[in-house]
Protein backbone atom coordinates (compact mmCIF):
# COMPACT_ATOMS: atom_id res chain seq x y z
CA UNK A 1 0.00 0.00 0.00
CA UNK A 2 1.17 3.43 -0.88
CA UNK A 3 -0.47 4.83 2.28
CA UNK A 4 1.70 5.43 5.67
CA UNK A 5 1.31 6.69 8.89
CA UNK A 6 3.44 8.87 10.47
CA UNK A 7 4.09 9.02 14.74
CA UNK A 8 5.75 12.02 16.49
CA UNK A 9 6.66 11.97 20.25
CA UNK A 10 7.95 14.92 22.35
CA UNK A 11 6.06 14.56 26.01
CA UNK A 12 9.49 15.01 27.51
CA UNK A 13 13.18 15.28 27.06
CA UNK A 14 12.82 13.09 23.67
CA UNK A 15 11.91 14.50 20.00
CA UNK A 16 10.80 11.62 18.36
CA UNK A 17 9.69 10.49 14.76
CA UNK A 18 8.90 6.87 12.82
CA UNK A 19 6.77 5.63 9.96
CA UNK A 20 4.02 2.94 10.44
CA UNK A 21 2.58 1.18 7.17
CA UNK A 22 -0.58 0.37 7.36
CA UNK A 23 -0.82 -3.38 9.20
CA UNK A 24 1.05 -1.91 12.17
CA UNK A 25 4.90 -2.61 11.14
CA UNK A 26 7.53 0.23 12.33
CA UNK A 27 9.12 1.12 9.62
CA UNK A 28 11.84 3.64 11.07
CA UNK A 29 11.37 4.94 14.49
CA UNK A 30 13.96 7.74 15.60
CA UNK A 31 14.91 10.34 17.53
CA UNK A 32 16.84 12.23 19.35
CA UNK A 33 17.57 13.44 23.54
CA UNK A 34 18.29 16.50 25.15
CA UNK A 35 20.83 15.97 27.84
CA UNK A 36 22.91 17.44 30.36
CA UNK A 37 26.29 17.16 32.17
CA UNK A 38 24.79 18.77 35.02
CA UNK A 39 21.63 19.55 36.43
CA UNK A 40 18.19 18.42 34.95
CA UNK A 41 15.54 19.14 32.47
CA UNK A 42 14.48 22.96 32.12
CA UNK A 43 11.46 22.44 29.85
CA UNK A 44 12.43 25.78 28.09
CA UNK A 45 15.73 24.52 27.12
CA UNK A 46 14.09 21.03 26.20
CA UNK A 47 11.19 22.70 23.45
CA UNK A 48 14.64 24.64 21.68
CA UNK A 49 16.25 21.14 21.66
CA UNK A 50 13.19 19.92 19.95
CA UNK A 51 12.74 22.68 17.24
CA UNK A 52 16.39 22.09 16.51
CA UNK A 53 16.34 18.49 15.60
CA UNK A 54 12.49 18.32 14.58
CA UNK A 55 13.35 18.61 10.29
CA UNK A 56 16.35 16.22 10.72
CA UNK A 57 14.47 13.49 12.65
CA UNK A 58 11.72 14.02 9.86
CA UNK A 59 13.67 13.28 6.82
CA UNK A 60 15.93 10.50 8.69
CA UNK A 61 12.41 8.64 9.24
CA UNK A 62 11.48 9.13 6.00
CA UNK A 63 14.60 7.83 4.49
CA UNK A 64 15.06 5.03 6.78
CA UNK A 65 11.85 3.82 5.84
CA UNK A 66 12.02 4.24 1.97
CA UNK A 67 9.13 6.83 1.27
CA UNK A 68 8.61 10.54 0.39
CA UNK A 69 6.55 13.20 2.56
CA UNK A 70 3.70 12.43 -0.25
CA UNK A 71 2.61 9.35 0.99
CA UNK A 72 1.91 10.14 4.59
CA UNK A 73 -1.60 10.58 4.76
CA UNK A 74 -2.16 10.49 8.42
CA UNK A 75 0.18 12.06 11.53
CA UNK A 76 -0.10 10.85 14.91
CA UNK A 77 1.16 13.00 18.00
CA UNK A 78 1.65 12.59 21.46
CA UNK A 79 -0.39 15.04 22.96
CA UNK A 80 -0.70 14.19 26.74
CA UNK A 81 0.33 14.70 29.15
CA UNK A 82 3.48 15.90 29.52
CA UNK A 83 5.91 18.96 30.05
CA UNK A 84 3.79 21.43 28.34
CA UNK A 85 6.53 23.48 26.21
CA UNK A 86 7.46 20.20 24.97
CA UNK A 87 3.77 18.93 24.02
CA UNK A 88 3.43 22.21 22.41
CA UNK A 89 6.79 22.13 19.88
CA UNK A 90 5.66 18.50 18.92
CA UNK A 91 2.03 20.13 18.02
CA UNK A 92 3.42 22.97 16.48
CA UNK A 93 5.43 20.83 14.44
CA UNK A 94 2.51 18.57 13.52
CA UNK A 95 0.03 21.24 12.54
CA UNK A 96 2.82 22.68 10.03
CA UNK A 97 3.05 19.78 8.70
CA UNK A 98 -0.28 18.51 8.92
CA UNK A 99 -1.69 21.83 6.64
CA UNK A 100 1.25 21.17 4.28
CA UNK A 101 0.18 17.67 3.48
CA UNK A 102 -3.79 18.03 3.76
CA UNK A 103 -4.07 15.16 5.90
CA UNK A 104 -5.66 14.84 9.37
CA UNK A 105 -4.08 14.46 12.78
CA UNK A 106 -4.81 11.94 15.73
CA UNK A 107 -4.12 13.14 19.57
CA UNK A 108 -2.29 10.24 21.24
CA UNK A 109 -2.08 9.14 25.03
CA UNK A 110 1.46 8.32 25.81
CA UNK A 111 1.01 6.33 28.78
CA UNK A 112 -1.75 4.48 26.68
CA UNK A 113 0.84 4.11 23.99
CA UNK A 114 2.75 1.87 26.10
CA UNK A 115 0.57 -0.47 26.84
CA UNK A 116 -0.65 -0.76 23.21
CA UNK A 117 2.52 -1.46 21.55
CA UNK A 118 2.43 -4.50 24.43
CA UNK A 119 0.56 -6.39 21.79
CA UNK A 120 3.10 -5.92 18.97
CA UNK A 121 5.41 -8.24 21.40
CA UNK A 122 2.60 -10.75 22.44
CA UNK A 123 0.99 -9.18 25.12
CA UNK A 124 -3.03 -9.68 24.92
CA UNK A 125 -4.51 -8.60 28.15
CA UNK A 126 -1.97 -7.84 30.57
CA UNK A 127 -0.84 -5.80 33.74
CA UNK A 128 1.33 -3.59 32.78
CA UNK A 129 4.17 -2.00 35.12
CA UNK A 130 4.95 1.70 33.44
CA UNK A 131 7.60 2.62 35.59
CA UNK A 132 9.22 6.12 33.67
CA UNK A 133 10.39 9.50 34.37
CA UNK A 134 7.16 11.47 35.49
CA UNK A 135 5.11 8.47 35.78
CA UNK A 136 4.95 4.98 37.97
CA UNK A 137 1.67 3.35 37.14
CA UNK A 138 0.17 -0.63 37.51
CA UNK A 139 -2.36 -0.52 34.70
CA UNK A 140 -4.89 -3.13 33.19
CA UNK A 141 -7.46 -2.44 31.13
CA UNK A 142 -11.00 -2.92 32.40
CA UNK A 143 -14.99 -1.83 30.88
CA UNK A 144 -13.62 0.35 28.17
CA UNK A 145 -10.70 2.09 29.97
CA UNK A 146 -7.12 1.36 30.89
CA UNK A 147 -7.52 1.52 34.89
CA UNK A 148 -4.73 2.37 37.53
CA UNK A 149 -4.37 -0.30 40.16
CA UNK A 150 -1.55 1.46 41.79
CA UNK A 151 0.57 4.08 41.10
CA UNK A 152 3.26 6.61 43.15
CA UNK A 153 1.63 8.76 45.68
CA UNK A 154 4.93 11.52 44.94
CA UNK A 155 7.45 11.16 42.75
CA UNK A 156 7.93 9.29 39.33
CA UNK A 157 10.58 6.32 39.81
CA UNK A 158 12.17 7.88 37.02
CA UNK A 159 12.40 11.21 38.43
CA UNK A 160 13.03 10.21 41.87
CA UNK A 161 16.35 7.71 40.52
CA UNK A 162 17.26 11.32 38.19
CA UNK A 163 16.92 13.51 41.30
CA UNK A 164 19.04 11.30 43.29
CA UNK A 165 21.72 11.22 40.66
CA UNK A 166 21.76 14.68 39.72
CA UNK A 167 22.58 15.73 44.15
CA UNK A 168 25.35 13.17 43.55
CA UNK A 169 26.20 15.06 40.29
CA UNK A 170 25.70 12.54 37.64
CA UNK A 171 24.06 14.47 35.12
CA UNK A 172 20.64 13.85 33.57
CA UNK A 173 19.81 11.39 32.47
CA UNK A 174 20.91 9.48 35.77
CA UNK A 175 18.80 5.80 35.36
CA UNK A 176 21.66 4.18 33.34
CA UNK A 177 24.66 5.50 35.58
CA UNK A 178 22.89 4.85 38.33
CA UNK A 179 22.67 1.25 36.82
CA UNK A 180 25.73 0.93 35.94
CA UNK A 181 27.23 1.83 39.67
CA UNK A 182 25.20 -0.67 41.18
CA UNK A 183 26.64 -3.39 39.38
CA UNK A 184 30.18 -2.14 40.59
CA UNK A 185 29.17 -2.42 44.16
CA UNK A 186 31.16 -4.89 45.69
CA UNK A 187 29.44 -5.54 48.71
CA UNK A 188 25.96 -7.03 47.74
CA UNK A 189 24.95 -9.34 50.53
CA UNK A 190 24.77 -6.06 52.40
CA UNK A 191 22.38 -4.29 51.51
CA UNK A 192 21.55 -0.56 53.09
CA UNK A 193 18.29 -0.30 55.64
CA UNK A 194 16.31 2.36 53.60
CA UNK A 195 12.86 3.19 53.86
CA UNK A 196 10.35 0.39 52.02
CA UNK A 197 6.88 2.76 51.55
CA UNK A 198 4.36 1.11 49.86
CA UNK A 199 0.91 1.24 50.82
CA UNK A 200 -1.55 -1.93 48.98
CA UNK A 201 -0.62 -1.01 45.16
CA UNK A 202 0.55 2.45 45.56
CA UNK A 203 3.92 3.12 46.46
CA UNK A 204 6.14 6.59 47.88
CA UNK A 205 9.50 7.30 47.23
CA UNK A 206 10.29 10.61 49.13
CA UNK A 207 11.14 9.74 52.33
CA UNK A 208 13.65 6.90 50.28
CA UNK A 209 15.32 9.83 48.93
CA UNK A 210 16.06 12.35 51.81
CA UNK A 211 17.33 8.95 53.34
CA UNK A 212 19.29 8.46 50.53
CA UNK A 213 21.10 12.24 50.02
CA UNK A 214 21.99 11.81 53.82
CA UNK A 215 23.82 8.84 53.73
CA UNK A 216 25.68 10.36 50.30
CA UNK A 217 26.51 13.29 52.07
CA UNK A 218 28.02 11.28 55.10
CA UNK A 219 30.27 9.71 52.56
CA UNK A 220 29.00 5.96 51.79
CA UNK A 221 29.96 5.04 48.39
CA UNK A 222 27.83 5.35 45.58
CA UNK A 223 28.10 2.31 44.34
CA UNK A 224 26.54 0.84 48.03
CA UNK A 225 23.50 3.19 47.59
CA UNK A 226 23.03 2.80 44.18
CA UNK A 227 23.01 -1.10 44.56
CA UNK A 228 20.27 -1.19 47.78
CA UNK A 229 18.77 2.05 46.36
CA UNK A 230 17.78 -0.10 42.94
CA UNK A 231 16.99 -3.12 45.54
CA UNK A 232 14.48 -1.48 47.20
CA UNK A 233 12.34 0.90 45.15
CA UNK A 234 12.52 -2.50 42.18
CA UNK A 235 11.03 -4.58 45.06
CA UNK A 236 8.49 -2.31 46.03
CA UNK A 237 7.14 -2.71 42.43
CA UNK A 238 7.14 -6.00 42.21
CA UNK A 239 5.26 -6.52 45.16
CA UNK A 240 3.08 -4.41 44.15
CA UNK A 241 2.56 -5.33 40.82
CA UNK A 242 2.13 -9.17 42.30
CA UNK A 243 -1.11 -8.08 43.84
CA UNK A 244 -2.68 -6.02 40.78
CA UNK A 245 -2.24 -9.34 39.52
CA UNK A 246 -3.46 -11.49 41.85
CA UNK A 247 -6.29 -8.84 42.05
CA UNK A 248 -7.27 -8.50 38.10
CA UNK A 249 -6.31 -12.42 37.71
CA UNK A 250 -4.40 -11.81 34.70
CA UNK A 251 -1.99 -14.09 33.66
CA UNK A 252 0.59 -11.87 31.43
CA UNK A 253 3.18 -8.56 32.46
CA UNK A 254 4.17 -6.04 30.22
CA UNK A 255 7.15 -3.85 31.15
CA UNK A 256 6.90 -0.18 29.60
CA UNK A 257 8.56 3.18 30.39
CA UNK A 258 12.37 3.83 30.04
CA UNK A 259 13.22 2.79 33.66
CA UNK A 260 11.98 -0.55 32.21
CA UNK A 261 14.99 -0.81 30.51
CA UNK A 262 17.04 -1.81 33.77
CA UNK A 263 18.48 -5.34 33.22
CA UNK A 264 17.83 -5.64 37.28
CA UNK A 265 14.21 -4.52 37.97
CA UNK A 266 13.71 -7.33 34.76
CA UNK A 267 15.20 -9.59 36.55
CA UNK A 268 12.86 -9.32 39.47
CA UNK A 269 10.08 -9.42 37.08
CA UNK A 270 10.69 -12.39 35.40
CA UNK A 271 11.40 -13.99 39.01
CA UNK A 272 7.98 -13.47 40.32
CA UNK A 273 6.29 -14.14 36.93
CA UNK A 274 7.84 -17.68 36.93
CA UNK A 275 6.44 -17.75 40.69
CA UNK A 276 3.43 -16.65 40.04
CA UNK A 277 3.04 -18.65 36.33
CA UNK A 278 2.77 -15.57 34.79
CA UNK A 279 4.21 -14.84 31.07
CA UNK A 280 6.53 -11.87 31.00
CA UNK A 281 6.51 -9.63 28.02
CA UNK A 282 9.00 -6.89 27.60
CA UNK A 283 9.50 -4.95 24.13
CA UNK A 284 13.00 -3.96 22.51
CA UNK A 285 14.39 -0.76 24.41
CA UNK A 286 13.52 1.17 21.65
CA UNK A 287 10.00 0.81 22.16
CA UNK A 288 10.36 1.19 26.31
CA UNK A 289 11.86 4.59 26.28
CA UNK A 290 9.72 7.69 24.79
CA UNK A 291 9.53 7.06 21.23
CA UNK A 292 7.22 7.89 18.36
CA UNK A 293 7.00 4.26 17.29
CA UNK A 294 4.29 3.39 19.70
CA UNK A 295 2.35 6.59 18.88
CA UNK A 296 2.02 5.85 15.62
CA UNK A 297 1.22 2.01 16.50
CA UNK A 298 -1.75 3.92 18.19
CA UNK A 299 -2.91 6.23 15.85
CA UNK A 300 -2.96 4.00 13.12
CA UNK A 301 -5.55 1.30 15.54
CA UNK A 302 -7.43 4.51 16.05
CA UNK A 303 -8.02 6.37 13.04
CA UNK A 304 -9.11 3.05 11.62
CA UNK A 305 -11.82 3.44 14.18
CA UNK A 306 -12.51 6.48 12.87
CA UNK A 307 -10.80 8.44 15.80
CA UNK A 308 -9.00 11.58 14.22
CA UNK A 309 -9.28 15.37 13.69
CA UNK A 310 -9.12 17.31 10.35
CA UNK A 311 -10.13 20.45 11.68
CA UNK A 312 -6.17 21.56 12.84
CA UNK A 313 -7.54 24.27 15.14
CA UNK A 314 -9.32 21.51 17.41
CA UNK A 315 -6.06 19.61 17.99
CA UNK A 316 -4.84 20.50 21.21
CA UNK A 317 -2.24 19.32 24.68
CA UNK A 318 -3.18 17.64 27.65
CA UNK A 319 -0.49 18.21 29.36
CA UNK A 320 -2.45 15.95 32.82
CA UNK A 321 -4.32 13.79 31.37
CA UNK A 322 -4.13 10.79 33.02
CA UNK A 323 -4.30 6.89 31.65
CA UNK A 324 -7.89 6.12 32.92
CA UNK A 325 -9.20 9.38 31.40
CA UNK A 326 -9.20 7.93 28.11
CA UNK A 327 -12.05 6.23 26.30
CA UNK A 328 -10.41 2.91 24.90
CA UNK A 329 -12.78 2.51 21.46
CA UNK A 330 -10.61 0.59 19.59
CA UNK A 331 -10.30 -2.56 21.59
Amino acid sequence: MDNYFLGVESTAHTFGVAVVDWEGNILSNVSDSYTTDGGGMIPIEVRKHHKIVADELFERALKEAGIVETQIKVIAFSNAPGLAPCLLEGMDFVKKLAKRLDVPVVGINHCVAHLEIGDSVGANDPVMLYASGANTQIIAYESGKYRVFGETLDLGVGNFIDTFARYAGLGFPGGPKIQRLAEQCECKDLLIDLPYSIKGMDVAFSGLQTKLKNLYDKGIPLEDLSYSMQEVIFAMLVEATERALAHTGKKELLLGGGVACNSRLQEMCKIMCKERGVKFFCPDRSLLVDNAGMIGYLGLKMFKVGIFEKDLDKVDIAPRERTDEVNVLWK
